[in-house]
């Protein structure tokens, strides 16, 4: 529990310094709130959901037009994605990853009752030696991860994502949306690695067995993907520009 709260009280503060990235979309998300779950309104909440989490990737994942995102990961370079600017960051590759196996283990096991995208193959071309959400890392870890992984096939990975988020979405009933989240589906991420037994990455399980099918939709694949860009937006700024930093 007190994981949870922590972890809690770490998205509100960042929602409080949300600065760098979004401008706009934290209203449309909470117009999104209001709507999710009436059954009248599910195709405007459809296209609303759709719109925000089309801004959260680069516009290639839903051939929309140029935006913020494209910005932040065109010009990257590899070495950028692990720098940890302080002690109390992580890496801009690590939120990638983070980002990717969460909307991956969530909407396709927990929302779609189905296989989540991520397997032997997709491991292999990502050149990752772990398979959960990388909540329980350690900072010497997170580096590893961060140097260790293939930058473009992440991103690759983290698109195949989005699309298969779009295409589940379309096909959602008002019934789906309150549909509470399914033990033995959370059971499917812990047996297929996608969660750890560490304290630090178990608590998900909880967290996300709290929900219905409208609450996973506000959190992982949105509100979520929001905090951590806009963390990814100030650490591109502070690596550009200071010369000291907690780990490179």
């Amino acid at each position: 529990q007190m994981i949870t709260w922590k972890h809690l009280y770490l998205v509100w503060q960042k929602e409080k310094n949300m600065k760098y990235f979004g401008e706009g979309l934290s209203e449309k998300h909470k117009d999104l709130n209001r709507i999710l779950r009436n059954r009248e309104k599910l195709p405007e909440a459809k296209k609303l959901f759709l719109e925000i989490h089309e801004k959260l990737f680069p516009s290639e994942m839903a051939g929309g037009s140029e935006n913020e995102v494209d910005g932040l990961f065109r010009d990257l370079t590899d070495q950028e994605y692990a720098v940890m600017p302080k002690s109390k960051d992580e890496t801009i590759g690590w939120v990638v990853w983070h980002i990717a196996r969460i909307e991956d283990l969530t909407m396709n096991i927990l929302v779609g009752r189905r296989n989540q995208i991520f397997n032997e193959d997709w491991k292999k071309r990502l050149h990752v030696s772990i398979t959960d959400t990388g909540n329980a890392l350690q900072d010497e870890e997170i580096m590893a991860l961060s140097k260790e992984a293939d930058i473009q096939e992440l991103l690759k990975y983290r698109n195949e994502v989005g699309r298969q988020t779009r295409e589940l979405v379309q096909s959602l009933t008002p019934e789906d949306m309150r549909r509470k989240v399914s033990g033995d589906d959370l059971d499917r991420i812990l047996n297929e690695g996608g969660v750890t037994r560490q304290e630090e990455s178990f608590w998900l399980l909880d967290f996300w067995g709290k929900k219905d099918v409208a609450g996973l939709l506000l959190m992982p694949p949105t509100r979520h993907v929001m905090l951590h860009l806009n963390d990814c937006f100030r650490w591109k700024e502070e690596i550009r520009t200071k010369k000291k930093f907690f780990l490179v």
